[in-house]
């Protein structure tokens, strides 16, 4: 039975990616820092988690939360939007929460999780955002995200050197109707979800180092 970890489920993408890897049967543990969101994911069918990625001590925890798992597949979903562009300095606290939960979070939960994949010669899967194309930037809208997802991407194929027997890699799941992409999003969460399986359970080694949109298609530049 295939075994994934699904970090920042308790709502959109995340809580999809629960719904639909325990529907095809897999066994599934996800994490959410809210007792509404832990219910949430009981309520499908996965062990919850609670984790707060954004706090250092909290993701602490995990790697003694999934002390003997095997992981085929581990799923970094968890992140915050913000709008401002680079006519308006970012305030400290908007920097510090997104680049915390985007960035610090992923960058503090890869070496608990990344042995874990590597135990099953899994896939670390990190969702990132086409937003951290330096290269197909054409705007600075949503300027500190931009940054952290652009400092994500960097992370997670950076981190790939020290775990050579798992994949790591970042996608992008589209622009999807959730809370963070809104109403007038081109694909719904459902869409988005299983177009990313689909193009996960294809990845193999030969992807490393790529960087890819939820359907498959490879960015031509970072």
């Amino acid at each position: 039975m295939m075994k994934v970890l699904i970090i920042g489920a308790s709502r959109g993408i995340g809580l999809e990616c629960v719904r639909q890897y325990t529907r095809e049967g897999a066994q599934v543990l996800a994490t959410a820092r809210s007792d509404e969101g832990l219910h949430k994911i009981t309520a499908l069918g996965a062990k919850a988690l609670r984790l707060d990625v954004a706090d250092p001590q909290s993701v602490s925890g995990l790697a003694w939360m999934l002390e003997g798992e095997k992981l085929d597949l581990a799923l970094y979903v968890a992140g915050v939007y913000t709008q401002s562009g680079a006519t308006t300095p970012p305030t400290r606290e908007e920097f510090d929460r997104t680049m915390h939960t985007n960035v610090l979070g992923a960058m503090q939960t890869i070496p608990q999780v990344a042995p874990l994949v590597e135990e099953a010669q899994g896939k670390f899967i990190v969702i990132t955002s086409g937003m951290g194309s330096i290269g197909e930037a054409e705007s600075s809208f949503g300027w500190t995200y931009r940054v952290s997802k652009a400092a994500l991407n960097m992370a997670v194929i950076a981190a790939q050197h020290d775990y050579p027997k798992a994949l790591l890699l970042p996608i992008c799941p589209g622009w999807v109707r959730t809370d963070m992409g809104g109403p007038h999003a081109s694909i719904s969460v459902e869409e988005s979800v299983a177009a990313m399986r689909k193009t996960i359970a294809a990845m193999t080694a030969k992807d490393k180092g790529k960087y890819f949109h939820h359907d498959g298609r490879v960015y031509s530049s970072w």
